[in-house]
C-alpha cells in the first residue's frame, strides 16, 4: 500500500504547477501523457516507504513542453496547457478533491490579476530547472552539492551565537504548568 504525499498546485491561463511535498525522494518516477493523466512515485524516509499520485488532470497537456525539476524537498512540474484557458478545477473527476491536493497560494494568481500585471510574472527562485526533463519525466540524478559555501557557514555560525548569547541572558519566568519559559 502506497502513501500519498501533498500535492500543491497553481495555474496561469497557459501553464500548470505541481509542486509535490517529499523531502528526500529516491527513486522518483515521473509520467505525463497528452490526455491529462499523471502519474508519481517514489521512495523516502529511512523505511523506504512508497509514495504515489495518479491523477487525471482537468484537461489535455503538451507533453513536449512540460518540465519537471527534483529537488532535495520537493518535485516541481511546469505543465503546459494544450489549450490556454483556465481550468476551473485541477482533476477530471467531478465531486470532492482528494485531502492530498491542495493550492499552493505562493504561486497562485487570480484569472483577473494575470490580466492586469499582463501574465502576471512569477519567481522561480525554488525551483532548480539545471536539470530539467522534457515530455514524461523519467529518471532523475540524485547527485546534486548541497554543501553550504564558506560565506553561508560563517553567516549561520554567527547567527548560532548571536541565538546563543540572547538565551544566556533571558531570564526565566514562571509558567503555570510546572514548564520554565524565558524571555
Amino acid at each position: 500500500m502506497s502513501r500519498h504525499p501533498t500535492l500543491k498546485w497553481a495555474q496561469r491561463a497557459d501553464v500548470l504547477f505541481i509542486t509535490i511535498d517529499l523531502p528526500d525522494a529516491k527513486n522518483v518516477k515521473l509520467k505525463l501523457e497528452p490526455e491529462g493523466k499523471f502519474y508519481f512515485s517514489a521512495t523516502a524516509g529511512s523505511e523506504n516507504l512508497a509514495y504515489e499520485i495518479d491523477i487525471n488532470l482537468h484537461a489535455k497537456v503538451d507533453v513536449n513542453e512540460s518540465k519537471a525539476s527534483v529537488g532535495p524537498r520537493t518535485i516541481v512540474y511546469l505543465i503546459k496547457k494544450e489549450e490556454s484557458k483556465w481550468w476551473n478545477r485541477l482533476l477530471k473527476e467531478e465531486g470532492k478533491t482528494p485531502m492530498f491536493v491542495k493550492c499552493d497560494w505562493d504561486k497562485w494568481v487570480d484569472e483577473d490579476e494575470q490580466e492586469e500585471n499582463g501574465g502576471g510574472d512569477m519567481e522561480f527562485g525554488d525551483m532548480d530547472f539545471s536539470k530539467l526533463n522534457m515530455g514524461g519525466g523519467g529518471d532523475f540524478d540524485e547527485d546534486e552539492d548541497d554543501s553550504d559555501t564558506e560565506d553561508e557557514i560563517e553567516m549561520k555560525n554567527e547567527e548560532v551565537e548571536e541565538a546563543t548569547g540572547k538565551m544566556e541572558t533571558a531570564t526565566a519566568l514562571p509558567v503555570s504548568n510546572g514548564v520554565e519559559a524565558t524571555a
